[in-house]
């Protein structure tokens, strides 16, 4: 009851009166006292509309969906999907798409989605489905569909992955292997997936500003944690070898390091065009290494490459075989390949070209010639007794003997076109394959050319400047000669006076850093101790150029005479690869770098380091675009010594009769000198070495040298270079002449080849030669034998080409 003082009566209100809400200390007005709701939203926004039902998973037979896969990864993408991969996209669409699947498009746009992020992955041209790859993709996939659609993944900081217009899909679809756009497409149409993104990064500009300079996209890579490439025969492409390596791995694994190098060479011949037989006119008659001209055989004639097994029963025949030179337990040469041995006469055979390249046991050659089945091994066949593969009875007359012509980089990575421009394409080759752990040429190449012309070419203010893209190779630096330590304090001057800012962006330092083998009881038998003194000498040296030590990366290389692997071989062949020296004994150079860098801290940015690699190593400047082997060998010595005696003709029976002895001492030090600063541009790997001419653009003479007025350091130059690179590997002699690590043994390819060749060799004269396309470089000792108070090094610009430099001391 309430009591109104009020002139009414007083009656019994049914109802409270409306009065006033108390004031409480909830500033949020309430339309429902009860539960406490707002009555507005506190900030305005707009209401997404309600989700779709929740989809109900279906079976779907992959059967089904084959036409859909296929017209997705294979015509668009060029991507050949494998069974176990349809049946996990088939499980994962009739999971999170539905019964929507086919009507409303959701597995058209997961498809695309999933073939998209496998090639930013670089997962290779067959998309197998219990590879890890398509697994982490599904599971990317999942966390962003919603309503069997796929939403933004906010974390990538881009737009939506499927943003694209009629015109750009048309466009897209149109880009396969080989083929380019009709329209010039930007970086967000072509590489807006998981796996490669613009990530929110302006194309133009580098997000950090310590990355404007070159030196800060050099990556050292280690032979032993280099990706172990193998090649698929059947799926006839790279997959990465997923097998645990090991120092001291079971026999099996040396048979697969032959197989996977013959392997690597065969498929590289049958992409010669000389290997590849015409469906259209087909010449009959016997095949020949002879060659017509630089792009190798006439229209109509081809080569065949024989198997060894196939040889049986057709004695008398002419046939080329692919094998691998070796030594028969009772000493005659043979050559195998992966279906069996034969016996080997090199009594008549002919190198062609005559005197261009050596030929020792463990390469892998090509021979020409006739087999002949001798009498008592008429219908012996392969016996397993008789070696892994079985050996052939009889023997093979070869005629001639070369090389395997190499590939260039370019046609490997299927790159064609000016770099960067719009002519540039990829098509084919091996572009999506990442050889290095770098990011392959189909994912990153295009980008990594664009950063590198901004940062080298067109930031130069001054052209007189040095460049910023400058690397200083210095030889075999024995710290144990005080002459070698006198030579490089003077190299070193030499660049600490150049203007600041434009110190060469790398040094290779490379040893043998001793003379002897002191950690074997070499040289004066000091041992550890004496082998980190060395060291410290080096690192006093280093400590008077601190601009150099802030400004430049310092590469050490380690020799056969270097610790702790000479402790045991005594300076002899040590197993390849080989781990660099230990950081025990190079404490204080590293401590030269960091207190240079901590006295710089406050005015420049990321400072100088040195690096300890192995040998060999590699050097990836701007992911793929650069890539420079640094091997550090007594190669040409050890080529003279195992190569084997071939016939030659009467006009050069004076001077090539003696081909595995060493070569005469050298004439006149003046035309040495002159010849050292040119850079011998190679002709084809085939043809005649007179066709080989100076490059134009480092040489002062316009004139092609005829065969007599060629030095002789130029031909021992080029017939080092043909073999290495055509051989495409590092170590091509047998194992007991130079071991290997099986495991590791792809470290030691030349596949694709590399932009530039490091090739450290004393006891090959110095020279910077071009032979398809890769640039080798040799420079020799840093103290010039023979020469007093001369120093030797040589000066190498990212993407051009080298030239030996001398100072004196």
């Amino acid at each position: 009851m309430q009591h109104n003082n009020s002139k009414g009566p007083q009656v019994a209100s049914l109802f409270p009166p409306k009065t006033p809400a108390a004031l409480t200390l909830n500033p949020i007005p309430s339309s429902s006292p009860a539960f406490g709701t707002p009555a507005h939203t506190l900030k305005p926004f707009s209401i997404a509309p309600p989700s779709k039902a929740t989809i109900l998973p279906i079976l779907l037979p992959p059967a089904t969906l084959r036409p859909l896969a296929f017209r997705t990864f294979t015509k668009k993408h060029s991507l050949t999907l494998a069974s176990t991969a349809l049946q996990e996209l088939a499980t994962f669409i009739g999971r999170h798409c539905g019964s929507g699947w086919r009507e409303e498009g959701l597995a058209e746009k997961v498809l695309e989605e999933v073939a998209r992020s496998w090639k930013s992955r670089n997962g290779g041209v067959i998309v197998d489905g219990n590879s890890q790859e398509l697994r982490d993709i599904l599971k990317t996939l999942e966390g962003n569909m919603t309503g069997g659609r796929i939403g933004t993944a906010p974390e990538l900081g881009r737009q939506n992955s499927f943003a694209l217009d009629v015109a750009q899909e048309s466009e897209l679809s149109n880009t396969r292997l080989g083929l380019r756009p009709t329209s010039n497409l930007t970086r967000e149409d072509t590489q807006t997936s998981f796996g490669m993104s613009s990530l929110g990064m302006p194309e133009d500009e580098p997000d950090d500003e310590g990355l404007n300079h070159p030196r800060n996209w050099l990556k050292v890579v280690n032979a032993f944690d280099q990706p172990r490439m193998l090649y698929n025969t059947s799926k006839k492409h790279f997959e990465r070898d997923s097998t645990k390596a090991s120092l001291m791995p079971p026999p099996s694994h040396r048979t697969s390091l032959f197989r996977n190098r013959y392997n690597v060479i065969h498929q590289r011949l049958l992409r010669n065009e000389l290997f590849q037989s015409s469906a259209v006119a087909i010449t009959k008659g016997p095949p020949s290494l002879k060659r017509s001209s630089s792009s190798g055989l006439t229209s109509q004639q081809t080569h065949k490459i024989t198997p060894i097994a196939n040889l049986l029963g057709r004695h008398g025949t002419h046939h080329m075989l692919l094998g691998m030179l070796s030594i028969l337990p009772t000493g005659n040469l043979a050559i195998n390949d992966l279906t069996g041995t034969i016996s080997l006469d090199l009594s008549h055979a002919t190198a062609i070209p005559e005197n261009s390249a050596w030929f020792t046991p463990g390469m892998i050659v090509l021979v020409d010639g006739v087999y002949e089945e001798e009498e008592e091994s008429i219908g012996k066949g392969l016996g397993a007794s008789n070696g892994i593969g079985g050996v052939i009875g009889g023997r093979f007359q070869a005629f001639f003997i070369g090389q395997p012509p190499c590939e260039k980089r370019k046609a490997t990575l299927g790159v064609s076109g000016l770099d960067g421009g719009q002519d540039h394409t990829i098509g084919g080759g091996f572009g999506w394959i990442d050889f290095l752990g770098v990011g392959s040429e189909r994912a990153v190449g295009s980008k990594m050319r664009k950063l590198e012309r901004r940062l080298l070419r067109q930031t130069q203010p001054d052209s007189d400047l040095p460049g910023r893209g400058r690397i200083v190779i210095i030889g075999e630096l024995n710290l144990d000669q005080p002459r070698a330590l006198q030579a490089l304090r003077k190299i070193l001057t030499t660049y600490a006076m150049e203007p600041e800012g434009s110190s060469p962006m790398t040094f290779i330092l490379t040893g043998n850093f001793t003379q002897h083998a002191v950690m074997a009881g070499g040289g004066a038998s000091g041992g550890s101790v004496e082998y980190k003194e060395y060291f410290d000498s080096l690192a006093s040296v280093l400590t008077d150029f601190p601009t150099l030590l802030q400004s430049s990366t310092f590469v050490f290389v380690p020799g056969d005479n270097d610790g702790w692997a000479s402790s045991f071989s005594s300076g002899s062949a040590v197993p390849l690869p080989r781990k660099a020296v230990p950081d025990l004994f190079t404490s204080r150079i590293r401590r030269a770098f960091t207190s240079a860098n901590t006295e710089a801290g406050t005015r420049s940015g990321a400072g100088g380091e040195a690096i300890w690699t192995s040998n060999p190593a590699r050097l990836s400047i701007f992911g793929p675009s650069h890539e420079i082997v640094l091997f550090r060998d007594d190669i040409s010595a050890r080529l003279r010594r195992t190569a084997v005696r071939l016939k030659t003709s009467s006009s050069d029976s004076d001077t090539g009769n003696q081909e595995n002895e060493p070569p005469t001492a050298q004439s006149d030090s003046n035309s040495l000198r002159n010849t050292h600063d040119d850079d011998i541009e190679m002709g084809s790997a085939l043809e005649n070495t007179n066709s080989m001419e100076i490059d134009h653009s480092t040489s002062s003479n316009k004139t092609k040298p005829t065969s007599p007025d060629i030095p002789h350091d130029v031909q021992t130059a080029r017939r080092l270079v043909k073999t290495i690179l055509d051989q495409g590997y590092l170590c091509p002699f047998r194992h007991a002449i130079r071991p290997v690590h099986w495991d590791y043994g792809g470290a030691l390819h030349l596949y694709p080849l590399p932009t530039a060749l490091v090739l450290v060799d004393p006891t090959a004269p110095p020279f910077a030669l071009t032979y398809e396309g890769c640039h080798v470089m040799n420079p020799g000792p840093v103290v010039v034998t023979g020469r007093r108070g001369v120093g030797r090094w040589i000066e190498y610009e990212l993407g051009g080409t080298g030239r030996v430099r001398e100072c004196l001391f």
